[in-house]
């Protein structure tokens, strides 16, 4: 199997200013999580920024970079502008891991990878969720799966609804229920990736304000990796920021 993995990466951040450069155990976090991604067995590991300051950390740091436009309404949109103006080939799988996720187990990105073919051109993660707090926070994204381990839908509410262990309570999860949360890692075809940015967007998409809803209400199979474990948190504030250096500090494998 052979991807690559491109990182879209952008200055302006409206919690945290400047976090892809933020410093974690002396490495901008955009460089720890190409590191990660490298990890994965990624032929290929690219940032795509918008911003000169990212683009010079990179290379300073060895990793490969590129320009991008400044007006992308969606790190998808980046990333396809990126994958088109280095040449990957249609059949290359290209996997979108997000600049703010330097913890990022690298075999989940190699497992997503894997479950894009002829037939599926797209696929992400999830993982079972324990919590009922969890269930009922619309900030955390909740998918439903076939058969075939593909996304059927995905919801900021709780689903699927249990009936009746819901109507009993909501405080504990039902014997039997199952409730997967999805992790926002993409991999796509680069054939298909080089289509997205012209797919109308959908009305679900507005309404939930998630953007993989698209692909499904076009028609396009998602599949989905289901983790064992949930993976480590991403950075979207400084109590993150500080939580992942703590970790990366105590020792974290491959954050050296």
């Amino acid at each position: 199997m052979s991807f690559s993995v491109i990182i879209p990466a952008r200055l302006a951040s409206t919690r945290l200013p400047n976090k892809p450069l933020a410093d974690i155990g002396g490495k901008p976090m955009v460089v720890r999580v190409a590191e990660r991604a490298a990890l994965s067995g990624a032929r290929r590991v690219l940032v795509a920024t918008d911003h000169p300051d990212i683009a010079a950390a990179c290379r300073q740091a060895g990793i490969e970079v590129r320009i991008t436009r400044a007006d992308h309404p969606s790190g998808t949109d980046r990333i396809a502008e990126a994958a088109a103006a280095i040449g990957l080939p249609d059949d290359e799988t290209v996997v979108n891991v997000q600049g703010d996720e330097p913890l990022l187990d690298p075999g989940l990105i190699a497992a997503t990878a894997a479950l894009v073919n002829a037939q599926v051109p797209m696929s992400t993660a999830a993982h079972r969720l324990a919590d009922m707090a969890d269930v009922r926070n619309p900030n955390v994204v909740k998918v439903v799966l076939d058969r075939q381990s593909r996304a059927m839908y995905f919801s900021r509410a709780a689903i699927p609804w249990h009936r009746d262990g819901y109507a009993r309570s909501m405080d504990e999860m039902p014997p039997g229920q199952v409730v997967l949360r999805h992790i926002g890692l993409y991999a796509f075809s680069n054939r298909f990736l080089q289509a997205y940015p012209e797919l109308p967007p959908s009305p679900l998409e507005k309404i939930e304000a998630l953007e993989q809803l698209r692909v499904l209400w076009h028609g396009y199979p998602i599949a989905v990796h289901v983790s064992d474990q949930a993976p480590h948190g991403g950075v979207d504030t400084i109590e993150d920021l500080e939580r992942v250096r703590r970790i990366v500090a105590a020792g974290l494998p491959g954050n050296a």
